[in-house]
């Protein structure tokens, strides 16, 4: 109540988050950020929209997690004629059925748990949808099941979509044992290979060079390794997983440990039949 006896009115709630909006990201892709933003998704998991500019339909990759606003969104776009999967984890599929559910789009990926009504997607493949060729690259590392989707054709470079095998922001986890680290550097040298192509993430920024980053990578990655030989050097050839973390990720912060954990398990089981 004011000072005049007069009542006054609630004041108005405080304006939530904007709605995120379907960002282009290249010639033939549109991007749409998941809400849910964390230390192992970044700003979010990024939606991708694929489709030829005169295309009627769209093929969506990876819808993310399990929210509806955001599955309205992806499905408003156009007619959804196939659903790509980059990889299991539940930031990529958790929506999976509810978005088959909803457009009636058959969902695909690696391995055959995760797909709603198609086949399985094998390396190598050519899918010729929404106007546009998408080439199956099968990418383990990440984890075994990861695929990266290239689109010769987008721009004079072409495109990659590279799911969590290569990040707009940072380095991604090897999930040993799921997948290994030699797995993940054959897959990294597979990618720099594809030459400059734009980089279309799952999560961060979109970059500009694949065969830059995947460099970057592969340098980062024997790095690391370098950093665990001397760290046993120190420690003993019976220093254990926490102790050999503690000593290479010492600036980690806690919200990422376990990954931390998981990358040193995976450098292990590399080094192990070699110089350990």
């Amino acid at each position: 109540m004011l000072a005049d006896g007069i009542h006054s009115r609630p004041a108005p709630p405080p304006p939530g988050p904007p709605t995120p909006a379907l960002e282009r990201t290249s010639g033939l892709t549109r991007r749409l950020l998941a809400p849910n933003a964390g230390p192992m998704t970044l700003d979010g998991t990024n939606s991708y929209l694929i489709a030829a500019p005169d295309a009627r339909d769209v093929v969506v990759v990876d819808p993310g997690p399990l929210d509806e606003p955001h599955l309205a969104r992806l499905a408003a776009a156009g007619p959804v004629a196939l659903v790509l999967i980059t990889h299991h984890h539940a930031d990529h599929t958790a929506a999976s059925l509810r978005f088959a559910e909803l457009t009636g789009a058959r969902v695909r990926a690696l391995d055959p748990a995760y797909c709603v009504g198609g086949d399985p997607l094998q390396g190598g493949e050519l899918i010729e949808a929404a106007g546009v060729s998408i080439r199956v690259l099968a990418t383990p590392g990440h984890t075994a099941d990861s695929v990266c989707f290239h689109l010769p054709g987008d721009g004079p470079n072409g495109a990659v979509l590279t799911g969590d095998t290569v990040l707009g922001r940072g380095t991604t986890v090897v999930g040993h044992p799921d997948s290994t680290l030699r797995e993940y550097l054959a897959s990294l040298a597979a990618l720099r290979a594809l030459g400059p192509a734009t980089v279309l993430p799952a999560h961060g920024p979109v970059l500009p060079d694949l065969a830059a980053v995947c460099a970057a990578y592969l340098a980062h990655r024997h790095d690391r390794l370098d950093q665990v030989r001397r760290a046993l050097a120190v420690l003993g050839p019976d220093a254990t997983l926490t102790q050999v973390t503690d000593l290479v990720y010492f600036e980690t912060d806690a919200a990422v440990r376990v990954a931390a954990e998981a990358s040193v398990r995976a450098q292990l089981d590399y080094l192990a039949p070699h110089d350990r």
